[in-house]
Parts: structure tokens; sequence; C-alpha cells
């Protein structure tokens, strides 16, 4: 009785953040320096409105919030996998540098194709991302078995990341082209610019990750009970933690290569999703994670264009003031929890 009350309750809550989605989608539509209202929006569904705003919400404003509503799910997605694989509560794409890794690769192919005056695609952006955010997991992994202090293992995952970055913003100081200010406002985190097509490439490959996670939610849940128990239960470990490792890092990739580093998404929202539905488990956290990374990702996203128009915050400011605060107030419970 009282696990159908649970699973009623965790419904409910599923189906209320749906309904806030729709529901901040709908004023995100509504909101920037263009004075665009309800009227406007419904003559749009009539084909009567004019040609500057249909060109303001349908080439700017929605595929802006359709990429803050997936790829901010995509994140939240991406740091929980994380989490299951790491057994830590702070892992996540941002600190464990794969973010920044990810961030790397795809400048130092920018600067290179625009030196050479070639086009870069969408794909080619995705592999940049998805090479750098491997190496950097290669190389956590590859201290995973040196360190067995997964807090000192987080904490090279930080160094990780600040050297990336470090070298990230080098290559975009030196680099010599008219478009390296698009790089620049790149690499600080931002949804402006997002394309229709950004947005295709992104709900194929993010829903194939989803779809993928959720398929295998029976071994992720077992695998979270430990490695002894996941292998009297028939899983195959070494297969499970590639799969995790390959759909967080491609989660993170196509993230990052659209809309740079985003900051503690990946980490925060987890959290959030877990004490909000009181559950680990991962046929629930997977679209909780979604639906609370998007709903974050899409209020910090309109803060960042709106709060100080027509100026325009990076989006990993906004998500790292907003979100820092909660991930230590987590841990800090955490901590309270353990010493008693």
């Amino acid at each position: 009785m009282i696990l159908q009350k649970r699973t009623a309750d965790q419904i409910l809550i599923i189906f209320i953040l749906v309904v806030l989605l729709v529901i901040l989608g709908c004023i995100s539509v509504l909101t920037g320096s263009a004075d665009i209202g309800i009227k406007e929006l419904y003559a749009l569904f009539n084909g009567s409105v004019d040609d500057l705003a249909r060109n303001i919400l349908l080439t700017i404003r929605l595929p802006r919030i359709l990429a803050a509503v997936i790829m901010g799910g995509a994140l939240a997605v991406s740091g929980f996998l994380l989490q299951v694989f790491f057994g830590n509560p702070i892992a996540g794409p941002y600190v464990l540098g794969v973010s920044s890794s990810a961030k790397l690769f795809v400048a130092l192919v920018m600067v290179f194709l625009l030196k050479s005056g070639r086009v870069f695609s969408s794909f080619g952006m995705i592999a940049a991302a998805f090479l750098g955010s491997l190496l950097s997991m290669g190389i956590v992994l590859s201290l995973a078995g040196k360190v067995r202090n997964m807090s000192l293992l987080v904490v090279c995952g930080v160094m990780i990341g600040y050297i990336c970055s470090a070298i990230t913003d080098f290559v975009v100081c030196f680099a010599e082209d008219s478009n390296i200010v698009n790089l620049h406002n790149w690499s600080l985190g931002s949804f402006s610019g997002t394309t229709i097509e950004h947005v295709r490439i992104s709900v194929i490959i993010v829903f194939a990750c989803l779809f993928l996670s959720f398929m295998l939610s029976k071994p992720i849940g077992a695998y979270q009970l430990g490695e002894a128990y996941a292998r009297n239960m028939g899983v195959n470990i070494k297969a499970l933690r590639v799969i995790l490792i390959l759909a967080s890092s491609l989660l993170s990739a196509t993230v990052t290569a659209f809309a740079g580093p985003i900051s503690f998404v990946g980490i925060a929202v987890p959290h959030i999703m877990r004490g909000l539905f009181k559950t680990e488990k991962t046929l629930i956290m997977i679209p909780a994670c979604f639906l609370g990374g998007a709903i974050i990702t899409l209020i910090c996203d309109d803060v960042a264009r709106t709060a100080f128009a027509p100026m325009e915050l990076s989006i990993s400011s906004v998500t790292a003031v907003g979100l820092a605060p909660v991930v230590i107030l987590l841990l800090l419970r955490r901590g309270e929890r353990r010493s008693e």
C-alpha cells in the first residue's frame, strides 16, 4: 500500500514537472527585448503575423528555448549516469573535467578550420567534443586505478578541467580570425545563436542515449547496489561501464558542442530529484533528471538573456550562482546524516 502511494506520488510529481516546463516554455517565448505578446503568438498560428515577429519567434526564441530544454535535460542525465558510475555524489561532467576537455577539442578544431577557411559542421563539432570527453574520462579512469579515495579522484578531475580551460583560453586569445568573438562567447557557455538544425541533431542524439539508458535500467539498478550484487545478477560489469561512459560523454559532448560548458546542472539536478522523488531507481531518475535539468536550465537561460538586457550573461555564470549553493547545502546535509 505504501509502495503504491509512493508510485502515485512520483507520477504526480512528474506530471507537475511536465506542466511546469510547458508553462515556463510559453513564458520564455513571450519574454525578450522585442515586444512580442500573446496576440503575436496567436497570429503566428493563424499565419497572419508580420515577418519580423515570425523571424524572432521561429528562428531566435523557439530554437533557443528548445535547446535549453533538451541540453539542460541531457546534462542532468549525464550527471546522474556519472554519479552512478563513480558512486560519488559530486561527480558530474563539469566537475570531472569532461565538459572542459570537450570545449578544448572543439576550440582547437574550430580555430584550425577557421584559419583554413573551412566550414565546421554540427556533427564535426559533436565528434570533436566527444573525443575530448573520452580523453578526459580516460585520464580520470586511469587515475581511478591508482587513487582509491573518490574525493581525491574528483579533485583530479577538477584539476584536469582547469588545465583544459586554461589551454582553451590561450587558444581563443591568440586565434586570428574575425569570427573569434563567437568562439569566445561560446567558450563561456551560451544558447545564443542556436539554430533549429542544432536542435534536431540534439534531439536525435540525446533521446537515443535516454532510450539506451532506459533499456539498461535493470542492470544499472543492480550496479547501484554494488558490483558483487550486479555480478551475481548476471550483469556484465565491463560492458555496462563502457556504455555508461559512452552515454554520459556523448550527452555532455552534445551540449558542449552547441552551447559550450554549462556548470553545476549535472551535479545539482540529480541531488534535487533524489530528494524530491525519494528514490534512486533509474526508471524514475532518468525522466526526473531530464525534466528537472530542462526546467532549471530554461529558467537560468531566461535570467541570462533578460536580467541585464540588451547585455547577455553567460549561462554558466547564472547556473553557478544559482546551483552552487544548492550543491553545498546538499553535501552538508549528507555529511550531517553520516555523522549521526
